[in-house]
């Protein structure tokens, strides 16, 4: 029997990589093709040696060192590549961190690097949103990849359905339920539950690698409109439901609120702008979701599965 495959996971720990690794992990065909190695900063923390236990192989390497990045990809087929912008809310450490995975990709001759990217947002709205930096710079670390020639695909992971139960739909003092952000309720929102379903994309990228080299595959269940997240929550919680509403916020409202739970007044214009892509410009500028849940050969997870399991709304009837 050939000898298998190391597929080298960024993030291990996180919602994507965690994700990416106990999808591998825990199907036993791919389990027969790859040896998941997961990269963390820390191997001794408990999450790590969670990952441990189901197989993976842990190392510790930390992004903003290149050549513990080199020592992390070393002999790997495939790699899955993820930073963390809001770590340091620079796009120039992000771009940094992109570039040294890339480089020792191409270095080690990896055969297909995976991407967690998303567009650049200045480029598609002509300049009208600019300060989306969190999208932009994954979009230069892409442009990047492509001209180094890596053997490269690129996923784009929807809106964090984690964002929405507790965070922007949530209860009032006056007990009634609303989803409220800064767009109006038709606004089409391409929803992922990252922590299940980043892994089902993954793997499908990985076993269609000679389809997809070069493509950006999106990573999404379907595009919601904000209105059908009200409604579907009236019906898998008729109780609560009966008060649930949509809340269109004014933008500096929205502000207020972003920089009242802690973040500064840049980053909350960088989300203001985040939102109103999805209304103005299109998360993924309108583009289909069909070839990308084409190749998936699981189920993406629903908004309607998403809420049954939500702590936020686990007490809702």
């Amino acid at each position: 029997m050939s000898a298998k495959q190391i597929v080298t996971v960024f993030g291990a720990t996180g919602a994507q990589g965690g994700s990416v690794v106990k999808a591998i992990l825990g199907d036993s065909k791919m389990r027969e093709i790859w040896t998941v190695r997961g990269v963390t900063r820390d191997t001794t923390k408990p999450s790590a040696k969670a990952l441990e236990s189901l197989g993976a192989e842990t190392v510790s390497a930390d992004l903003n060192d290149p050549q513990s990045v080199k020592a992390a990809i070393k002999g790997s087929y495939a790699v899955f590549a993820v930073t963390n912008y809001w770590e340091k809310g620079l796009p120039e450490a992000e771009l940094a961190q992109g570039k040294a995975m890339a480089d020792a990709a191409k270095e080690a001759g990896v055969q297909h690097f995976i991407w967690s990217s998303l567009l650049n947002v200045t480029e598609l709205s002509n300049g009208a949103l600019p300060q989306v930096s969190h999208f932009d710079s994954k979009a230069k670390v892409e442009k990047y990849i492509k001209s180094i020639g890596l053997p490269a695909s690129f996923f784009l992971p929807g809106f964090y359905m984690s964002n929405l139960p507790g965070g922007m739909f949530r209860q009032s003092p006056d007990n009634t339920w609303a989803l409220s952000l800064p767009i109006p309720a038709s606004s089409p929102v391409p929803l992922l539950d990252t922590a299940d379903d980043t892994g089902k994309f993954v793997k499908a990228m990985l076993l269609n690698r000679e389809n997809i080299l070069g493509k950006q595959i999106l990573g999404a269940t379907k595009y919601y409109t904000l209105e059908e997240l009200v409604t579907e929550f009236k019906l898998a919680f008729p109780e609560a439901g009966k008060t649930a509403k949509y809340n269109e916020l004014p933008h500096d409202i929205f502000k207020s609120i972003v920089t009242m739970m802690g973040q500064s007044e840049h980053a909350a214009e960088e989300l203001l702008q985040n939102m109103r892509l999805m209304n103005e410009f299109g998360y993924y500028s309108g583009a289909s979701l069909d070839e990308s849940l084409g190749i998936l050969g699981e189920k993406p997870t629903t908004w309607a599965e998403f809420m049954k399991k939500a702590p936020a709304f686990a007490d809702l009837k």
